[in-house]
């Protein structure tokens, strides 16, 4: 049965493809905030374990923090490399809801793979194209799966999360291997791509990238939480330009609900462009520009020098 919203009017849907945890997750629960009814799903599950990531994040505990933020939504396991199951989650948004107005790529998960330092010849084949198939077979299988059924709504919106912006992703990035930079690549490839092919019906291709994402994984290697996030700047000051979740899922939320997000079709959004154009804030009230900082620093800048300039 469709959801509704308060006024009887079929809520709006949305799917988050890879909310177990980190950007994927928040964007989850602020658009279930924002009202939208939100298929959140991952691999790791209280049932079924943890996937290869090895997280204790679970993408139950997405559907906890929807509804916790007040918002409807279903967390579902899925694994996104597998056409069937993914074909089989459009399914069945199409028969409980029988619409889909928004989905969001943030399947991911491979930097675990990833060789930071070393060339192709001497880095690890199999956990290398154990990355392509996570962080690009996974966006193609799912858009391919979920876009009839966007295309029958009237304004569809199709987010791309990556790392990076269009610049930076146009040239090869160093020091981050061949793979990972391979991969994000890719994912602008796939927004030019599909921004042309839809460019005469009613849905809308775009990328969106963080900057420096405080996932959990980020925070717990340095050994710290969102909490006490700053402790870390005392071991690398660069870290103050970094940003939470929240930041970005509130711009994505607020994209989400734009009846003039067609005009942002092919291009690749920061959180600051985000934030600038929708009036939103990180958690303790900035606007951090880490693309911003980094184009004017460099890629590896990690003295923190003129950073609240930046936030």
């Amino acid at each position: 049965m469709a959801a509704m919203d308060a006024e009887g009017n079929a809520r709006r849907v949305a799917l988050v493809a890879g909310a177990t945890r980190g950007a994927g997750r928040a964007i989850a629960v602020e658009l279930a905030r924002a009202g939208l009814y939100v298929y959140a799903t991952g691999r790791s599950s209280r049932a079924a374990g943890r996937s290869e990531i090895g997280r204790p994040e679970t993408i139950e505990d997405t559907g906890d923090l929807m509804a916790a933020a007040g918002g409807q939504g279903t967390p579902v396991v899925v694994d996104h490399e597998d056409p069937t199951a993914v074909a089989g989650l459009v399914g069945r948004v199409e028969a409980e809801q029988g619409r889909l107005d928004v989905l969001v790529n943030d399947i991911f998960g491979g930097d675990r793979y990833a060789q930071w330092d070393r060339p192709l010849w001497e880095h690890d084949l199999a956990g290398g194209l154990r990355m392509l198939r996570m962080g690009v077979d996974t966006h193609i299988i799912t858009a391919h799966a979920a876009l009839p059924l966007l295309l029958r709504g009237d304004r569809g919106l199709l987010v791309e999360m990556t790392d990076g912006t269009a610049e930076v992703n146009a040239s090869y990035r160093e020091r981050v291997g061949f793979f990972y930079d391979l991969v994000k690549a890719n994912v602008s490839r796939i927004v030019l791509a599909l921004a042309h092919e839809l460019r005469d019906t009613s849905v809308t291709a775009l990328g969106v990238t963080p900057g420096w994402l405080r996932s959990e994984a980020m925070l717990a290697g340095f050994g710290v939480t969102e909490e006490t996030w700053r402790d870390a700047l005392a071991e690398l000051p660069g870290f103050a330009i970094s940003e939470s979740p929240a930041y970005v899922a509130r711009g994505v939320a607020a994209l989400a609900q734009d009846p003039e997000a067609a005009r942002f079709a092919g291009q690749v959004l920061t959180a600051r462009q985000l934030a600038d154009r929708y009036g939103v804030t990180d958690t303790d009230g900035s606007r951090p520009d880490a693309w911003g900082y980094i184009a004017t620093y460099g890629m590896w800048e990690q003295r923190g020098q003129d950073v609240e300039r930046f936030r």
